[in-house]
């Protein structure tokens, strides 16, 4: 049915809509890589040297990735939303089943996958296992890292890229590349950025200028305060800690040139003598994360905070539906 009022409106002259975050040049390509390996592979390291600015924890710990943080690599040619999943493993717990599955779920949807294989250590069944499961995701283009290149020869290196193709071969996975880089020392992760820009499709920007991750600052916070908490602590512990930020504002009646974030987090352990060793003697221990927790904070948000944490129990939350969905996992 054709409507009186269109006859008022001239369209002649009008350019159509340009893409939803600016105009882009020609063949100018946008799209989602995720990096997986074992746990502690320099996943979150290479993830923050991309993006150029730290928005994954990293952590000597193993496993302590716990959420798909996406950094986001802003380009002349494109724009690459990298994907930081948890490390992949057999698991033990309940929580460990839930990671695993977002790991799975995440392969799936991406345009790349990097696998990274640390160059100082060997070859495994935990890197097999990683392969062969990523074997099932059939579409996904499939890139070999390998990482920490600053901490072997050029001959181990040599070695460890040889032993990278061999796996392909036994496992039938097709490597689109093989590249080697180090995120500290910044050797080739320019290299790498454009070879995953290269193997994501033509579309227009899909975040605005300027952002570095679409995860909520109270997530990025949240994790900061897990990776101060993490510093130190040893056997079961790392796997037992869990922050839930409760309230974050930006404190009433202050002047607008001396702003003052107030944050309340609570920092969940799963036992009494664990809720002492991170309170540490008269409160010792949580001051220095606090502190050192603040400083990270304040870096990321270029706001001076006040942060109050407390410890709580949750007993034996990993293993827990109940405490698993009230921590949000």
């Amino acid at each position: 049915m054709s409507n009186e009022h269109d006859k008022d409106f001239d369209v002649s002259g009008v350019e159509p809509a340009g893409p939803i975050y600016g105009t882009r040049p020609e063949g100018f390509r946008s799209g989602f890589a995720s990096f997986v390996g074992r746990p502690n592979a320099g996943k979150s390291t290479l993830t923050n040297a991309l993006v150029g600015s730290k928005i994954v924890i990293t952590s000597s710990k193993p496993q302590t990735t716990r959420t798909v943080v996406r950094g986001i690599v802003h380009r002349a040619d494109g724009q690459l939303i990298l994907v930081d999943t948890p490390g992949l493993h057999r698991p033990r717990t309940l929580l460990g089943e839930r990671l695993n599955d977002l790991v799975k779920t995440t392969w799936a949807e991406v345009d790349v996958v990097a696998v990274c294989f640390p160059a100082n250590e060997k070859i495994g069944p935990g890197d097999r296992f990683i392969v062969k499961e990523l074997g099932k995701v059939r579409r996904t283009i499939k890139i070999a890292v390998a990482t920490k290149t600053d901490l072997v020869t050029p001959e181990q290196l040599g070695e460890h890229l040889l032993d990278i193709a061999k796996l392909g071969a036994e496992t039938d996975t097709e490597w689109a590349e093989i590249v080697p880089v180090s995120a500290v020392s910044g050797d080739q992760v320019g290299l790498l950025a454009d070879l995953l820009l290269a193997q994501l499709p033509e579309g227009p920007p899909l975040y605005p200028d300027g952002d570095l991750t679409d995860a909520p600052e109270e997530i990025l916070v949240a994790e900061l305060i897990r990776e101060a908490a993490l510093e130190g602590v040893r056997d079961e512990l790392p796997h037992s800690i869990a922050v839930v930020v409760e309230e974050m504002n930006l404190r009433e009646g202050r002047d607008d040139d001396k702003p003052l974030l107030d944050i309340y987090a609570n920092l969940y352990v799963e036992r009494d003598s664990q809720k002492g060793i991170m309170i540490g003697h008269k409160g010792a221990r949580l001051r220095e994360v606090g502190t050192a927790a603040r400083k990270q904070i304040e870096s990321l948000l270029g706001t001076p905070v006040y942060l109050d944490l407390h410890v709580k129990i949750a007993k034996d939350w990993q293993r827990d539906p109940r405490q698993l969905r009230k921590l949000g996992f």
